[in-house]
C-alpha cells in the first residue's frame, strides 16, 4: 500500500512571495539562503559578519528546545534546512517540512552536499495537515519565523500537540506586534499601512493576531505548558539596521513610483526597522512542553490540588 501523500493547503500568496525575484535574490545574496534574523549580543552596533549572527540565532533556538542528542524533531517550515543542519551537527535527528517545493529541493541538495542524510530529511508537507505523522512520534517541534504564515494557527498547534511525545518540547522564534488600538498617539500613518501591507504581501495572517501574550495563550489552549518566553527584539535590531541602511535609497525610489507591493522585502527592511525602534512590533522566543500525562488528567490534578489548598488542614487528605 502506497504511503498517503501529505495534504497541502492552497496558498498562492505565500508561493508568489517566495517565488518573487526580490525574495530569491535578497535571501541568497544577503543571507546565504537563510530566512531568519540574526542574533546579536546586547550592545552590538556593527551587524557583520551576518553569517555568525544567523548561526547564533539557530543556536538560541536549539538551546531553547533543550533536548538530548538523538532526539527526533520536526522543523516546520524548514526552508533550505540551514536550521535543521545546524541542529543535526549537535546530535539531533531532524525531519524538515516546507510547502514550497523549491525550498525542499534546495534543502535536499544541502543535506547531500554535507553528507547528513542519516540525520536530516526534507519533504514537501504542510504543518496544517500532519495526518501522515503518527501520534507521539517526535521529541520536539520548532519553527523559525514560519508560524506567522499559518492560516489556521490553532489547527497547527493541535497537530503539533498530537505528534509530540508526552514531555516533548516545542520552541518558536516568532514576531509579535501591537494591535491598532494599542498604537501610541502620533504613530505615522505610512508606517501603520506598511506593516499591514508587509503582512498581507508576505502571507503572514497569523502575525496580525500575535499581540504580546497571544502565542503563549494559544499554546495553553491546546494543552501545552509554557515554560519560557523571552523578548529578543533588541537582539535582532542590528540585522534590521543593516537592512535599513541597504534599503533606504531604493525604498524612496520604490515609494515614488508606488511599487511597495512589488518590493515587500525592501519595505520590510526599512519600515520594519522604524517600527521596531518605536516598539510597534517585536521578536519573541517561546518554549512550551506537552504534559507527561493527558491534559485532562493534568488539569484535573491542578484543580484537585487547588481545592485541597482551600480546605482547612483538618479536612485535607492525609498522605498514606
Amino acid at each position: 500500500m502506497e504511503a498517503k501523500e501529505p495534504q497541502i493547503t492552497h496558498n498562492p500568496v505565500l508561493q508568489r512571495y517566495y517565488a518573487a525575484w526580490e525574495s530569491r535574490l535578497g535571501y541568497r545574496l544577503l543571507m546565504g539562503g537563510t530566512r531568519h534574523f540574526g542574533y546579536h549580543p546586547l550592545g552590538t552596533i556593527w551587524p557583520l559578519p551576518l553569517s555568525a549572527a544567523l548561526r547564533r540565532m539557530e543556536d538560541h533556538l536549539y538551546q531553547l528546545l533543550e533536548l538530548p542528542a538523538g532526539s527526533k524533531i520536526l522543523d516546520a517550515g524548514c526552508g533550505n534546512c540551514h536550521v535543521a543542519l545546524r541542529f543535526a551537527r549537535k546530535g539531533l535527528r531532524v525531519q524538515g517540512i516546507d510547502i514550497v517545493a523549491n525550498h525542499v529541493q534546495w534543502a535536499k541538495q544541502e543535506i547531500k552536499a554535507q553528507k547528513m542524510e542519516n540525520m536530516v530529511s526534507a519533504r514537501v508537507a504542510d504543518y496544517h495537515h500532519l495526518d501522515w505523522v503518527p501520534d507521539m512520534s517526535f521529541d520536539g517541534v520548532c519553527t523559525m519565523e514560519t508560524f506567522v504564515h499559518a492560516r489556521e494557527p490553532e489547527q497547527v498547534l493541535s497537530e503539533f500537540f498530537r505528534i509530540l511525545k508526552p514531555g516533548g518540547s516545542i520552541a518558536m522564534h516568532e514576531y509579535w506586534h501591537l494591535d491598532d488600538d494599542e498604537l501610541p498617539p502620533g504613530t505615522p500613518t505610512d508606517l501603520i499601512e506598511s506593516i499591514k501591507r508587509i503582512d498581507r504581501e508576505s502571507a503572514m495572517p497569523t502575525d496580525r493576531r500575535l499581540r504580546k501574550g497571544v502565542l503563549q495563550q494559544m499554546f495553553m489552549d491546546q494543552g501545552f505548558v509554557v515554560v519560557v518566553e523571552k523578548d529578543l527584539s533588541r537582539n535582532i535590531a542590528p540585522t534590521l539596521l543593516l537592512f535599513y541602511v541597504l534599503g533606504y535609497i531604493p525604498y524612496l525610489i520604490i515609494c515614488f513610483f508606488g511599487l511597495q507591493a512589488w518590493f515587500v522585502n525592501t519595505e520590510a527592511g526599512v519600515q520594519g526597522y522604524r517600527g521596531l525602534k518605536r516598539h510597534l512590533w517585536g521578536y519573541s522566543a517561546v518554549k512550551a512542553k506537552k504534559p507527561l500525562r493527558k491534559f485532562d488528567d493534568f488539569e484535573e490534578d491542578v484543580r484537585s490540588r487547588r481545592n485541597e489548598d482551600r480546605q482547612p488542614p483538618s479536612m485535607r487528605p492525609r498522605p498514606s
